[in-house]
Parts: structure tokens; C-alpha cells; sequence
């Protein structure tokens, strides 16, 4: 009679505590740097840096689009009240003395009274191109980041691939440790490039709406400064 079977039962069987503590758990700082395989350091380099630079470039425009946006209460009521006075330098002071696109519109408008209105809103509508253009200043990096850190990040999964195939044309036989740093390789810089294109891609958008608010802000302005240029005085 065999006994093969009193064998088995007498070998216990790993418990799930038990296979777990065998598992090794690998710091994501080495994980890393077994991204950096072949060149795999020159991409990872290049998403760092691209990522660094998103986030200043959108801390930098948010606190000055914050800074744009900020209108002090009754200034236009304070600047009517100036020019039916004939205040015209206080008028202008007023505006120096605010640093936000829809001030130096007006400023720019004050400094062109007396001259016909078509040049005055001619001069109004430059000066307001000109505030728009530096409000947008360097968003569009964000739009290029975007699409430039998946596309990066790619590279780098190709890379990653390149590498794992040579390690293997170079070893005899299927070793995990081989082909570990070319997958590592691939999946970090695919992951990186990622991460870079979508906080760029949410940052270009959330910068571009606030934007578009501190414009309807200029031109409400603007169209409230020629109307009341066009009011008769009494």
C-alpha cells in the first residue's frame, strides 16, 4: 500500500502570511534608478526638468493673472468722478497706482483725451492686445509640455524595449534580473511622460479660463470708459 499520500499531508502548505513575507518590497527610489538603463537617465533627466519647469511656469501666471484680476472697488466710479471734474492728471495718478490690464487701459485712454474718439479706441484696443499678450505669456509652454512629455516618455519605453532585447541577445538563458532594468526602464519614462502631460494639459486650460475672465474684464471696461466718453456732460 503507498504512503505517498501520508507524505503530502504531513508538508504544510504555505499560508498567505507566509508567501507575503517573502515578497520583497522594493524601494521606489531603486526602482528608479533601474530606469536608468541605456540612456533611459537622459530621458528621465528630461521629464524632470520639463516637469520643473510646468510647474513654475503655472505658479508664476497664476499669481500674475491673480494679480490682473484683482479690481479695487468703485475704481471706475472714482475715474467718472475725476474726468467730469476735469481731474485729469488725479484720474491718470488713480490708474498708476493699480497694476492690472483693465488700470493701464484706461490710463492709455485718459492720456488720448481731447483727440477724436476713433483714436481713442483705437489706442484703447492696441494697448489691450498688448495686456492680453503678456497675460498669455508662457502658457503656451504648457500647451507644448503637454504634448512633448508623452511623446518623451515613449521614447523612453522604445529605449527601454532596445535595452531589454540586448541584454537578452547577450545572456544564454531567460533571467528576470536581465530584463528588469530595460521594463523598468520603459514603464517609468511612460509614467513620467504622462504625469508631465497631464498636469500640463490641466494647468494650460485652468490658466486660459482665468484668461478669458480678466479679458471680459478689460473690455467691460473698455466699453464702459467709450460710453461714458459718448455721454454729453452736463
Amino acid at each position: 500500500m503507498s504512503l505517498n499520500f501520508l507524505l503530502q499531508i504531513e508538508t504544510p502548505m504555505e499560508t498567505t502570511e507566509q508567501v507575503a513575507s517573502k515578497v520583497k518590497e522594493v524601494p521606489i527610489w531603486d526602482i528608479i534608478q533601474s530606469s536608468n538603463a541605456g540612456i533611459g537617465w537622459l530621458v528621465n533627466l528630461g521629464l524632470l526638468i520639463m516637469f520643473g519647469y510646468v510647474i513654475y511656469v503655472f505658479i508664476e501666471r497664476y499669481l500674475a493673472i491673480r494679480r490682473a484680476s484683482s479690481a479695487e472697488t468703485d475704481f471706475m466710479q472714482k475715474i467718472k468722478e475725476y474726468l467730469r471734474e476735469g481731474k485729469i492728471d488725479q484720474a491718470k495718478e488713480l490708474c498708476g497706482r493699480y497694476n492690472s490690464p483693465s488700470a493701464r487701459i484706461l490710463e492709455k485712454g485718459i492720456e488720448r483725451l481731447g483727440k477724436p474718439i476713433e483714436t481713442i479706441t483705437a489706442s484703447i484696443e492696441s494697448t489691450g492686445k498688448l495686456e492680453v499678450s503678456r497675460l498669455e505669456q508662457k502658457v503656451s509652454y504648457l500647451a507644448t509640455a503637454s504634448g512633448a512629455g508623452p511623446m518623451l516618455g515613449f521614447l523612453g519605453t522604445v529605449i527601454g524595449m532596445v535595452v531589454v532585447f540586448i541584454d537578452l541577445q547577450n545572456q544564454a538563458a531567460l533571467e528576470l534580473k536581465v530584463i528588469a532594468p530595460g521594463i523598468m526602464t520603459a514603464m517609468i519614462t511612460t509614467v513620467g511622460g504622462l504625469i508631465v502631460g497631464i498636469i500640463a494639459f490641466m494647468g494650460h486650460n485652468y490658466l486660459m479660463s482665468k484668461i478669458g475672465k480678466v479679458v471680459y474684464q478689460m473690455e467691460n471696461t473698455a466699453l464702459e470708459f467709450i460710453d461714458f466718453l459718448h455721454t454729453p456732460t452736463k
